[in-house]
C-alpha cells in the first residue's frame, strides 16, 4: 500500500477538526476490534466515504501516536488480561506526536465497557513523578509498584460517523520497542469501533460483515509484551491462536 494513495483516498472524505470531535469523546464506551491485512484497507475505506468524516490535524490525516506502558515487575496488568478478568487496567503515557500533546491515561475495562481517565502532562516520563502516581491512586489502580515496560508507535486514521455517536480508528505501521528489542507489525490493520453501546447498524460493521470479517479481540499491549519479552518468559497460552494469526500477515 502506497502512502500517497492512502492520503489521496482520505482526502476524498469530508474533514472534521479535533474541536468538532467533542461530541464523540466517548471516554466511557464499548469497543469492538477487527484485524485484517493492510492490503484490504483501501477497499474498506472506499466504502466508508459517504458515512464518515476523517479527523484532520493541521492537515495531517495519518498522525503518529506513541505510548509508554507501565506494569508491575510481575506483569500484573498483562496477566489479568491473560486470565480474562472482567475488571482490568492499562496505564500509559500517550503522546500525539504531530500536535505535541501528552497525557497520562488509565483505561479500566469492566464487564465489557471501557472507561478512560486522563490528565494532561508535559511529556512521556519513564520515571513517573509523585503527582502522577497520586492520580493513579485516586482512580484506585490496583498496583503501585509500576515501571515502564513497553513503548509502541503507530499511525492512526480516525473516522467519525456522520449519523451517530461513533468513532472508528484504524491503526497501521505498528511497532513495539523496549531497550534494544523491537518488533514491527507493518502488514496489519487494527480497527476499533468505539460506541456508546454496541449496535450492528454501524456502516463500518455492515461493510466488514459483507466481507465476512468478524470482530476480533486483540490487545496491542499484550501482543507487544509477548514479542518483546519472549514466549519463554511470559504466559501466553490463551493468546497462541492470536499470535499465529498475526504471523500469517508477516
Amino acid at each position: 500500500m502506497m502512502t500517497n494513495d492512502l492520503i489521496k483516498l482520505l482526502s476524498s472524505f469530508e474533514p472534521i477538526s479535533l474541536k468538532e470531535m467533542d461530541r464523540v469523546k466517548l471516554m466511557n464506551r464499548v469497543e469492538t476490534k477487527f484485524l485484517f491485512g493492510v492490503d484490504r484497507l483501501m477497499e474498506i475505506l472506499e466504502e466508508l466515504k459517504e458515512d464518515y468524516q476523517v479527523v484532520k490535524i493541521d492537515g495531517n490525516m495519518l498522525p503518529t501516536y506513541r505510548s509508554l506502558y507501565f506494569d508491575s515487575p510481575e506483569f500484573f496488568f498483562y496477566n489479568e488480561h491473560h486470565r480474562e478478568r472482567t475488571s482490568r487496567y492499562k496505564v500509559r503515557y500517550r503522546t500525539y506526536v504531530d500536535s505535541n500533546l501528552s497525557f497520562l491515561e488509565v483505561k479500566h475495562k469492566y464487564k465489557g465497557r471501557t472507561n478512560k481517565k486522563r490528565i494532561k502532562v508535559e511529556g512521556i516520563n519513564p520515571n513517573m513523578p509523585i503527582s502522577h502516581q497520586n492520580f493513579l491512586k485516586e482512580l484506585m489502580v490496583p498496583k503501585s509498584d509500576l515501571q515502564a515496560v513497553m513503548m509502541n508507535a503507530y499511525n492512526r486514521i480516525t473516522l467519525v460517523s456522520k449519523h451517530s455517536i461513533e468513532r472508528l480508528t484504524l491503526d497501521i505501521n505498528l511497532s513495539f520497542q523496549f531497550g534494544e528489542k523491537q518488533k514491527d507489525l507493518k502488514n496489519i490493520v487494527i480497527a476499533e469501533l468505539k460506541q456508546e453501546r454496541i449496535t450492528r447498524d454501524s456502516p463500518f460493521y455492515k461493510v466488514v460483515r459483507q466481507k465476512e470479517m468478524r470482530p476480533y479481540r486483540l490487545s496491542k499491549y499484550c501482543m507487544g509484551i509477548i514479542h518483546l519479552y519472549g514466549q519463554e518468559n511470559i504466559k501466553y497460552n490463551r493468546f497462541k491462536k492470536k499470535l499465529l494469526r498475526l504471523n500469517n500477515y508477516a
